[in-house]
């Protein structure tokens, strides 16, 4: 973004809200409007970017292929093959791609692609300049850093549904649609497995939000996007690889991504929640812990330095 776009960022936010002057004690005003305001500014920055938008095409690529190599196998000479239960499933019911393509893009496709752009919010802005522009407008460092966290979330959401729906247009494409077996062995109908789908596409997204806090933390601590990028996902590998040693039961509990996979209760009759909410529950432990160091690092910081 050029310093001229970052100029009328910083004027567009008290444009919407906060066209009065800055009160002479020097309090900033802080309207919905305003937040609201610099949120949009910031959602059109992210998904503006030409890498954003390949990301999300990659992501929408990834149920295309699975479900092309399923389509494969199952008519090759090796049908009837042993694999995982997700992927057994698909071959009966094209809607069990939706969760065969989260299950393989959660682990590595999805932190990936959110720990580049969680990576460079800050980061990214500061390496181009373009940060002091919008803290010229009476913003405000924590308002500007909660539209930053809010945009990610988005950005989670946006990636998770770039692979679901990819995966449920594949699926009814290459696939039959029906009733849906259950991994518990219970049967459902489409509309209910549809309203299943939804549930575990939010709790995927969901399931991320500690990693855009770690991001957003790891972008506050350099001026470079690029290290700041690799940083969060190398963290995100590395605490993978720590997750899959048994020796380390002590810890493992505690790792962000531990819970990641445990979506697959909210597949059996009844549904099984206590995986999905010490997912959560965790995630808000993370979110509470490096949004407050994002912020302590990001309201103390000389940006001009």
């Amino acid at each position: 973004m050029s310093r001229a776009e970052a100029a009328g960022r910083a004027e567009a936010v008290p444009a919407t809200g906060r066209a009065e002057a800055v009160p002479a004690a020097g309090r900033r005003p802080r309207t919905t409007a305003g937040f609201l305001a610099l949120f949009g500014n910031e959602l059109h920055l992210t998904f503006r970017r030409m890498r954003t938008k390949v990301l999300l095409g990659i992501l929408a690529v990834l149920p295309v292929l699975i479900g092309v190599v399923v389509k494969l196998n199952t008519d090759g000479p090796h049908e009837g093959g042993g694999g995982p239960s997700f992927i057994a499933q698909t071959t009966q019911n094209g809607l069990f791609l939706v969760f065969t393509a989260l299950a393989v893009a959660l682990p590595v496709f999805l932190p990936m692609t959110v720990g580049v752009v969680a990576g460079d919010a800050v980061a990214g802005e500061a390496a181009t300049g373009t940060l002091r522009y919008l803290l010229v407008a009476p913003a405000g460092r924590t308002r500007l850093l909660a539209a930053k966290f809010t945009a990610g979330l988005v950005f989670c959401l946006a990636a998770t549904a770039a692979v679901a729906v990819a995966a449920l247009a594949t699926g009814a494409a290459l696939f039959p649609l029906g009733e849906v077996t259950l991994i518990s062995g219970d049967t459902i109908g489409l509309a209910d497995a549809l309203l299943r789908a939804v549930l575990v596409a939010g709790v995927v997204a969901a399931s991320l939000a500690g990693l855009v806090a770690i991001g957003l933390f790891v972008s506050t601590l350099t001026g470079s996007g690029i290290a700041a990028m690799a940083a969060t996902v190398g963290l995100v590998i590395t605490v993978q690889i720590l997750d899959a040693f048994p020796q380390l039961d002590a810890i493992r509990p505690f790792l962000f991504t531990h819970y990641w996979l445990s979506f697959s209760d909210l597949l059996r009759e009844p549904m099984y929640w206590d995986g999905v909410l010490k997912d959560l529950g965790l995630q808000a432990a993370y979110v509470a812990v490096f949004g407050s160091a994002a912020w302590s690092r990001f309201t103390s910081r000389d940006i001009s330095a």
